[in-house]
């Protein structure tokens, strides 16, 4: 069984039925979804604010590779344009971790690198995602850390400007 954490965000039109999207795009595989979280946009481009969330998701038929390939149509289905890097989209979906069983997934290729290389520097996805399992672990420069504890190492004022909203993602059995 492969099981995928994936973080997903939008700050151009629609935002939330864009996150809805992916929500619906998926459909059964989904296990878990966050709450909606709004943030400033991260890396420096001037832009909009994100909706952001985080779902859990699994099928057995997909690898890392697999579930790049189905965020990439998820993303492309929302007319997500690869343009300026960290710039407006959107939509974007990352996978953050990959689980096979038990195992966790790596992967340091061209296209696929997991887990997600800055996942561990991001309130906006480790917040979300400790929403749905307050227990997950992140391995970071090889050693497995709980996701709260790298929370608590990201500047305060980081965490502050993640914001829970009232906006909930339904999944198909809710």
């Amino acid at each position: 069984m492969s099981t995928v954490v994936l973080s997903i965000g939008s700050n151009l039109g629609d935002r939330l039925g864009r996150l809805q999207s992916v929500v619906d795009g998926l459909g059964d595989a989904v296990r878990a979804v966050s709450p909606v979280y709004e943030t400033e946009a991260w890396g420096g481009v001037e832009q909009g604010p994100f909706l952001n969330a985080v779902l859990v998701a699994d099928d057995p038929a997909l690898d890392g590779h697999g579930w790049l390939r189905r965020g990439q149509q998820l993303e492309e289905a929302a007319g997500r344009v690869r343009g300026q890097r960290w710039g407006p989209r959107t939509l974007d979906v990352d996978l953050v971790t990959c689980h096979d069983g038990d195992t966790e997934v790596t992967s340091r290729d061209d296209g696929l690198t997991l887990p997600h290389p800055l996942a561990h520097l991001r309130a906006f996805v480790l917040i979300p995602w400790l929403a749905v399992d307050p227990e997950a672990t992140l391995t970071v420069s090889g050693e497995k850390r709980p996701v709260a504890r790298l929370l608590a190492e990201i500047d305060p004022a980081e965490r502050d400007g993640v914001a829970l909203t009232e906006f909930v993602l339904h999944t198909g059995t809710a």
